[in-house]
């Protein structure tokens, strides 16, 4: 009997460490089924990502270099431009409330030329507007009127400058891209012809093509057509306030005379 105890301990111990070794088996077989799908998703999500550049590049050749070529270079083209754009019309953005309240007290306590030397030392198109009226302030209030409306014409020009081309590149580039699609048409319609027979292999390439620079030209259309507009929405707020700034400037010539 005292023998017997010693035997069902070891026996004992021996299931519970198989059982244990089992267990963790198995947890760890969970734990590997589990994280691996993720492992794996993520290295695949990894592949894709740095095969982006490459399969863009791949289709971009497929389409062809001639119409692609076209429509890469309105792209080019298109963003320079509005870079150019936003970078100038930025800088010509300018604080017109606190520019009238300088040219206000510069014109209260130093007179015209002190008033004209605030708008020489701001940049933007609403000081320039505000030295063309102050410069004739002397004359009477109609030439400075007829000042301020005149250079802000010339200002509005400056503001819009190259726009046009940019709606250019806009208009011009998914239509180069239908214009591929076409061509691609008629060639696949062309192997048809000489080869007497309808294949799906035969017209899947010119297919292929006319849509890839149906989507590329869409694509640059697309993105042009968001600079373009951020640009024509800065342009308009940006004359709004100088429209504000000359309302402003007359009433400020008017209470000078009096």
């Amino acid at each position: 009997m005292k023998r017997l105890f010693p035997i069902l301990a070891i026996a004992f111990v021996m299931a519970f460490g198989s059982v244990s070794a089992t267990s963790y088996t198995n947890v760890n077989s969970i734990v590997t089924t589990i994280v691996n799908p993720v492992q794996d998703d993520a290295a695949s999500a990894d592949a894709e990502s740095l095969g982006f550049h490459q399969e863009l590049k791949k289709r971009f050749i497929e389409g062809g270099p001639g119409f692609m070529g076209i429509v890469l270079l309105c792209l080019i083209l298109g963003l320079a431009i509005a870079i150019e754009r936003i970078i100038f019309l930025n800088l010509s953005t300018t604080n017109s409330k606190k520019l009238t309240d300088d040219v206000e007290s510069a014109l209260a306590s130093g007179g015209l030329d002190a008033a004209k030397e605030v708008c020489r030392n701001t940049k933007g198109p609403i000081a320039s507007i505000f030295y063309q009226g102050l410069d004739r302030a002397n004359e009477d209030l109609d030439s400075a009127e007829k000042a301020v409306v005149a250079y802000g014409g010339v200002q509005m020009g400056q503001l819009e400058k190259n726009v046009s081309w940019i709606s250019l590149f806009i208009a011009l580039a998914p239509m180069l891209g239908f214009m591929g699609t076409v061509i691609g048409m008629i060639q696949a319609f062309d192997k048809i012809e000489a080869a007497g027979d309808m294949q799906p292999s035969l017209v899947a390439g010119g297919i292929k093509v006319a849509l890839l620079t149906t989507v590329f030209g869409l694509i640059v259309a697309i993105i042009l057509q968001v600079f373009y507009n951020y640009i024509i929405s800065k342009i308009d707020s940006i004359v709004n306030d100088m429209e504000d700034a000359s309302i402003s400037l007359m009433d400020i010539l008017v209470k000078n005379k009096k």
